[in-house]
C-alpha cells in the first residue's frame, strides 16, 4: 500500500470517529501531557486503533489521540510522538503530521524535553525554538518524488512560524528564552564532547524529536512552532548523571507552565 493510499485510509477512518473540524494541531513530548486536561475532549483513541500509526514504546508517551477544544477551538492533540530511536522510519514518524494537515489542522505548536547546553538556561526553563540543526542520520522527505506530498526540496529559512511564535512569546509575558534547537539520532544523551560541539555549532538545547515533524509541516505548508522544556543542563565542565525519572519531574513542573501558554495560543486561533 502506497503512503498516498495509507493517508486516505487513516483520515477516512479518523473522520468516521469524528475527527473534524479541527484548527490547531498539538504535539505532547516526553513528560509533557498537562495540556490534556485543559482540553474538553470528544474522542480519545489508542494509536494502535488507528491504521496505519505506529504505536509509542516510550513509557512516558501516552499514546493517544484526542479530539476536543480549548475554549471554541477545536483541537487534535498528539499524547506521544514517535521517534527514530524507537526503530520506526521517519515517514511512519511524521505520518501523523500529514494526517493532521489532511483532516484540516491549519496550526501546529510541539513541545518536546531537551538538554540545555546554552550556560543561560537552566532546569525547567522554556526554550521558544527560533530554529534548528538536524544531525539525524535520514530524512522525511526522502524518496517522497510525488508533488501530493508538497515540494520536492521546501525551503527552511524560517521553519518556524513567526506570527504563532509571537503569539506563544506573548501568552507567556516574554519570558520563553530564543533557542535553536539540534536534533540527534538518541536514545543514548550525549558526551561531553559532543556537547561541546553541539555548542559549537550553535545549538543551545539538544533532543531526539521536533524537527522531522517540522520539516515535514513545511513541506505541506503547515505553520508551526516548538518550545521546549530544559530538563536538564549540560555542561560538559561540570557533568552530572540524569536519569529518565529526574528529567521527567523537572518537565512535569515546568508543563504546568507551558501548558497554559498553550492553551491561550490555541484558544486564540478562530
Amino acid at each position: 500500500m502506497t503512503l498516498q493510499q495509507q493517508l486516505a485510509e487513516t483520515v477516512l477512518h479518523l473522520r468516521q470517529q469524528g475527527f473534524e473540524g479541527a484548527i490547531a494541531g498539538i504535539v505532547l513530548g516526553t513528560g509533557l501531557g498537562e495540556l490534556i486536561h485543559k482540553i474538553d475532549i470528544v474522542k480519545s483513541i489508542p494509536y494502535a486503533d488507528i491504521p496505519h500509526f505506529p504505536e509509542s514504546t516510550v513509557e512516558s508517551h501516552k499514546g493517544h489521540l484526542v479530539f476536543g477544544h480549548i475554549g471554541k477551538t477545536a483541537v487534535i492533540a498528539m499524547q506521544g510522538r514517535f521517534h527514530y530511536y524507537e526503530g520506526y522510519t521517519m515517514q511512519q514518524i511524521t505520518f501523523p503530521i500529514r494526517v493532521m494537515k489532511a483532516l484540516g489542522v491549519a496550526k501546529l505548536l510541539l513541545s518536546n524535553a531537551a538538554g540545555g547546553m546554552n550556560k543561560a538556561l537552566k532546569k525547567g526553563d522554556l526554550v521558544l525554538l527560533d530554529d534548528h540543526i538536524n544531525l539525524q542520520p535520514e530524512n522525511p522527505l526522502r524518496g517522497l518524488n510525488s508533488p501530493d506530498f508538497g515540494p520536492r526540496f521546501p525551503d527552511m529559512h524560517q521553519p518556524y512560524d513567526p506570527d504563532l511564535s509571537a503569539r506563544l512569546q506573548a501568552a507567556s509575558g516574554n519570558m520563553l528564552h530564543k533557542g535553536v534547537y539540534a536534533a540527534v539520532m538518541g536514545p543514548n544523551l550525549e558526551t561531553r564532547a559532543e556537547y561541546r560541539f553541539l555548542r559549537m555549532i550553535g545549538a543551545d538545547v539538544v533532543g531526539m524529536s521536533t524537527v522531522p515533524e517540522v520539516i515535514v509541516a513545511n513541506q505541506i505548508g503547515l505553520p508551526c512552532a516548538a518550545v521546549s522544556v530544559v530538563t536538564d543542563e549540560c555542561d560538559p565542565d561540570n557533568l552530572h548523571p540524569v536519569s529518565l525519572a529526574e528529567i521527567l519531574e523537572v518537565a512535569a513542573k515546568a508543563d504546568k507552565v507551558l501548558s497554559g501558554i498553550f492553551a491561550e495560543v490555541v484558544e486564540g486561533l478562530q
